[in-house]
């Protein structure tokens, strides 16, 4: 099985293929298309997963870029066009987004084969201020911390009130593109059986909800902390990275926006407090996402729903990431928590239920597969 995988993960050039090639071929040929000369560019460290070359790229008296290199095949070229497109309309009308730049060719998008590989090139321009774990997760002083998460929520609420709005030319993939029984059943071992039974279960009950414009649309997909810089000057979100956005319900944005909140309290020892600290924070930061866009009580109240979605979609990536990597799939301890809180139909990421250990967050015993 093993032979088989790395076999054919040899259509996909390694990480560390792609930085050679990027080095002494690629390079030359970006820095003339988006006139990089005289800047100083510095690889940024891929994340577990990473499916682009990330670098920034400085130069005196001159706003900041960051650059991208997407080398797996795993995204068309109408995808990638689908993003830009998407980054340059929320960016035109008011988003607080990362704006993407064009080439000298007037592209937002450039290709480049090198040996029969094609690479796609995009340039963004960084985002004001850095990042929470940047700033060792201390916000600004004089503000209090309800400013930052009423801030997400605003921030969010007016790239979905946008979406509302937004016709694409170009059109990114669906969520059942991706999400959908025949593709669960050949990624997922059949030795989880339990599991791709409730996740089919789950993409039933999705099927049956309504589409329509208020509650459909496209999404950050991926709308987290890691992702968008904080102005500790302002207080000002700029959002980025909109590499898995696609057009699904805003309430998984909005179930993303809930579960980042747990971080805050995650050593709680008290089910209790937690659940009041939960309730207080998404409190503050739905005011902020309604104050630019308007969701109903109806919806809201399918939360638990589409969290347990955003656990289908933890779990689907985690697979993919293994599958990508050429590994035979297997469980550590954060996975085994996610499909044990999936299987065993436990609610709110399992946050208020006795599987949780606030010793040890969102882990659970590994499992054989």
């Amino acid at each position: 099985m093993k032979n088989k995988l790395q076999a054919k993960r040899r259509d996909f050039l390694t990480y560390n293929e792609v930085v050679k090639i990027s080095d002494a071929y690629l390079f030359p040929l970006i820095s003339g298309l988006y006139e990089l000369e005289g800047y100083e560019i510095h690889q940024v460290q891929a994340h577990d997963g990473g499916r682009n070359l990330v670098y920034t790229c400085e130069k005196e008296s001159v706003d900041a870029k960051i650059l991208r290199i997407a080398f797996l095949n795993d995204r068309s070229r109408e995808d990638f066009l689908g993003e830009v497109e998407y980054v340059r309309y929320l960016f035109e009308h008011g988003g607080s987004v990362s704006d993407v730049v064009n080439s000298r060719k007037g592209n937002q998008l450039e290709e480049i084969t090198h040996n029969n590989h094609t690479f796609f090139i995009c340039l963004f321009n960084k985002a004001k201020g850095k990042m929470l774990v940047e700033n060792n997760y201390q916000y600004r002083e004089e503000a209090p911390i309800t400013e930052y998460y009423y801030n997400c929520g605003k921030v969010l609420g007016k790239m979905h009130e946008l979406s509302k709005g937004y016709t694409p030319v170009h059109r990114r993939q669906s969520f059942f593109d991706r999400f959908n029984a025949e593709y669960i059943d050949k990624l997922i071992p059949n030795s989880l059986s339990l599991l791709k039974e409730k996740l089919v279960m789950l993409l039933t009950t999705l099927e049956d909800l309504d589409r329509n414009n208020e509650t459909f649309g496209m999404n950050h997909f991926d709308y987290n902390d890691g992702n968008y810089s904080i102005d500790f000057d302002t207080g000002q979100i700029t959002v980025y990275d909109f590499d898995n956005s696609c057009f699904c319900w805003y309430l998984f944005d909005l179930a993303g926006l809930w579960t980042q909140g747990m971080g805050w309290t995650q050593f709680e020892p008290e089910a209790g407090q937690r659940k009041k600290f939960m309730d207080d924070y998404f409190e503050v930061a739905l005011k902020g996402y309604r104050s630019e866009t308007a969701i109903e009580q109806s919806m809201l109240d399918k939360l638990p729903l589409f969290i347990q979605v955003s656990l289908m979609e933890n779990i689907v990536d985690a697979f993919e990431v293994m599958r990508n990597n050429g590994e035979e799939p297997s469980c550590d301890e954060e996975l085994s928590y996610r499909i044990k809180c999936l299987e065993g139909d436990i609610p709110y990421m399992g946050f208020f239920d006795e599987i949780y250990s606030c010793e040890e967050p969102f882990e659970y015993e590994e499992r054989e597969i």
